[in-house]
């Protein structure tokens, strides 16, 4: 199976194109205002409308209420549904018998001991995103450029599809993908020429790097 890619915090039209062209397995649009990715419901559904079809859609939430979500769904169809917060499974469970949506989690990882939710996750989520536990008052809770430990997960078992993401580039990712094992990646400000600001050349590059 080909390693599967994700390109996050997709801003504009030449970037999806990139992703897509350049074969992404799923973009990310983000909901989360603090960011400097964010996308308001309106911009999300422009932009999705400029390259109908392609990767799935992927909305990144941070802690959303029902009706935040709600307001994105009712404007730009998505496909999966991103939790990057402090979400509980409960809370995953219930989004995703509202909305009939597949779940990703976003979990922060730091140290072994923070694998400990994959279990009390696994039952009511579709896929994992593991990324760098964020730094001590860090105003994201990613997308901060940071990479963590990857032997961390060479030989662990997860019950779920998932991504590795946290400071990965073209340049780091094919050993990422060696050293975690991982079966798929995430990236975001590694594809960027300046700060939410993604550039089509490193997205393509990236694509050709994770699956070389």
């Amino acid at each position: 199976m080909p390693t599967e890619v994700k390109i996050c915090g997709i801003r504009d039209p030449e970037a999806l194109a990139a992703a897509a062209e350049a074969g992404a397995d799923y973009v990310g649009f983000n909901f989360f205002p603090p960011s400097p990715r964010y996308l308001t419901p309106a911009e999300a559904a422009a932009l999705a409308a400029s390259h109908p079809g392609g990767p799935r859609r992927v909305g990144l939430f941070v802690d959303a209420t029902d009706d935040a979500i709600a307001a994105v769904l009712a404007a730009v169809p998505l496909d999966i549904l991103q939790l990057q917060g402090a979400e509980t499974p409960e809370r995953a469970a219930a989004l995703r018998a509202r909305f009939g949506l597949p779940v990703m989690k976003a979990l922060g990882i730091g140290v072994a001991e923070d694998f400990a939710a994959v279990d009390a996750f696994a039952p009511v989520v579709d896929w994992f995103l593991f990324d760098a536990k964020p730094p001590p008052g860090a105003a994201l809770p990613g997308g901060n450029a940071a990479p963590f430990e990857w032997r961390l997960l060479a030989g662990r078992v997860i019950p779920k599809p998932w991504l590795l993401a946290g400071g990965l580039t073209a340049a780091n990712v094919a050993e990422a993908i060696r050293t975690a094992g991982a079966p798929g990646v995430d990236v975001s400000s590694g594809v960027e020429r300046a700060r939410g600001v993604k550039d089509p050349a490193l997205i393509r590059a990236f694509i050709t790097a994770a699956r070389g």
